[in-house]
């Protein structure tokens, strides 16, 4: 005999669901009316059809922003998987050690974000900074303000500092998985560091560094926060990303109807973006 169906968990979930309509749904589908009306002021608005799509998608200053956000995560990327990987295998596994290293591995992740670029901001000065007052003592020409060059190695070595914790923290979960057995039986057949690496311990960090990657590109590919108050998008547009130039245009230039194309654009390539990193991972360790 079938059990009967039960649909009143549905009512567990209804207040979440009115919780996500009222913060997502409704915001997003505001944003779609903007994208195809335009407005004279008044509150008198004007159906504009596809014509800012069209604006956005031809625009050389959305190309020029979209290719400055790939450029910073793909570096991104190919700095701090690495980097996190190599921190997450000299971490301690055991010992007073461990909880040490992993408060101080989380710490950088609990600063909030506008805080964060405001230390950058002051460490890089110059005057004051640290860091810049450092280079200039050593003949450093540094100035994050007006060479272009410095802006973005300050942004991404802010950024490596900020978010590399994350995926240390990750692998490191992955690793401390690992049963001691695949060690031991290692041991006995002589393998050496690499072979334990590429045999044993990335196959088993696979899973959670595909999440570290995906959540590191989109995080990377949005980011505003941190850029914005250390350089302002600048200097000239050498970091004026997507989201720092999507601000611009919503709240600087009040284009509301090419900016809400333009958000919408932007958020339909994470998506595509962040499916096709996951499609590919997936895909590859399927096959294996």
């Amino acid at each position: 005999m079938d059990k009967p169906w039960n649909n009143k968990a549905w009512w567990l979930v209804a207040p979440m669901l009115a919780l996500v309509a009222f913060s997502a749904v409704i915001p997003l589908m505001t944003v779609v009316n903007y994208s195809v009306q335009d407005t004279f002021g008044n509150n008198q608005f004007f159906w504009a059809g596809l014509e800012w799509y069209e604006q956005v998608l031809s625009s050389e200053r959305f190309r020029e922003a979209l290719l400055r956000n790939l450029l910073f995560s793909a570096i991104i990327l190919a700095i701090e998987v690495p980097l996190g990987v190599f921190i997450a295998l000299n971490m301690p596994k055991k010992g007073p050690g461990v909880s040490v290293c992993l408060v101080l591995m989380a710490l950088p992740l609990l600063i909030p974000w506008n805080v964060v670029g405001t230390i950058w901001q002051v460490f890089g000065r110059n005057d004051i900074g640290l860091l810049g007052w450092s280079l200039k003592s050593l003949g450093v020409d540094y100035n994050y303000v007006s060479d272009p060059l410095d802006a973005w190695g300050t942004v991404i070595a802010m950024d490596v500092w900020h978010w590399t914790s994350l995926v240390v923290l990750l692998c490191y979960a992955g690793l401390v998985s690992i049963p001691d057995a695949y060690y031991q039986a290692a041991k006995i057949d002589g393998a050496s560091r690499w072979a334990v690496f590429r045999h044993i311990q990335l196959p088993k960090m696979k899973r959670v560094l595909m999440i570290a990657v995906l959540l590191r590109f989109m995080d990377s590919f949005m980011i505003y926060t941190e850029p914005f108050v250390v350089t302002g998008g600048g200097p000239g547009n050498s970091t004026t990303f997507l989201s720092i130039d999507l601000v611009k245009m919503a709240t600087g230039q009040f284009d509301l109807g090419p900016a809400a194309a333009m958000s919408l654009v932007y958020f339909l390539i994470i998506l595509l973006l962040s499916w096709v990193f996951y499609t590919v991972m997936t895909n590859h360790d399927a096959q294996r």
